[in-house]
């Protein structure tokens, strides 16, 4: 792997978080693959969805919406490249703001990301998106009322 390659990969995966938090949906659906496995299972429970791209933006566009303000934080990157294929293991650090009145308005989350990039073209793109939560702090309530909305 070399240096770009690494840089590259770390710099998609930030915007792919970047975008949701400045809900720019526009760049936001630049960083897939044409079809995009995502695991948040560890969280929700349920299967892996595989989507594309437009149909993730249709599910996160209102549902990031309801918050006040997000803000995904990943750190002590991990990258492993090997030819056009690629992965990407990140800490994480989430936290959502929305409103409650019968409780705090933030929820927070933590734990690792995985993503698993092709290069398409010349350009890396997210095939897979797996999210292992290992740690959360604050109000569900918020990110499922911001669900629910």
């Amino acid at each position: 792997m070399n240096l770009q390659d690494r840089a590259d990969i770390i710099d998609l995966c930030t915007r792919m978080m970047w975008s949701v938090d400045t809900h720019d949906w526009e760049t936001f659906e630049t960083v897939f693959a044409p079809r995009v496995t995502l695991d948040f299972t560890s969280f929700w429970g349920g299967e892996p969805d595989v989507v594309t791209p437009p149909d993730v933006t249709k599910a996160w566009a209102p549902l990031f919406a309801e918050f006040e303000a997000t803000q995904h934080l990943l750190g002590n990157h991990l990258v492993e490249a090997d030819g056009d294929r690629g992965t990407l293991t990140a800490a994480f650090h989430s936290t959502h703001r929305r409103s409650d009145p019968y409780g705090d308005p933030l929820w927070t989350i933590g734990g690792n990301y995985r993503f698993e990039v092709l290069r398409i073209d010349g350009t890396w793109k997210i095939e897979k998106v797996v999210m292992t939560a290992t740690w959360g702090r604050g109000n569900t309530d918020v990110v499922k009322a911001a669900r629910g909305a």
